[in-house]
């Protein structure tokens, strides 16, 4: 499943558990993109990820409890 993580609405978004967070769901990605992903989604530029569909209900959830707002693309 292809997902475009939109922003984050959290007041104080806690950047090292958006990039891990990234770094667990997301397929073919290391600690170092995952890093560069969240600088941009907390910049406001939204971001393309992979997640596996066996992974993708927990990765959801996952991204919700951080308050990353986010489209199902396929």
């Amino acid at each position: 499943m292809k997902l475009n993580l939109l922003s984050c609405d959290a007041q104080r978004p806690d950047k090292r558990a958006i990039a891990r967070c990234i770094t667990e769901i997301a397929s073919q990605i290391s600690a170092g993109l995952a890093n560069e992903l969240t600088d941009i989604l907390l910049e406001g530029d939204p971001v393309d990820i992979e997640v596996d569909d066996k992974n993708s209900g927990s990765a959801l959830r996952a991204l919700r409890k951080l308050d990353v707002d986010y489209e199902i693309i396929e």
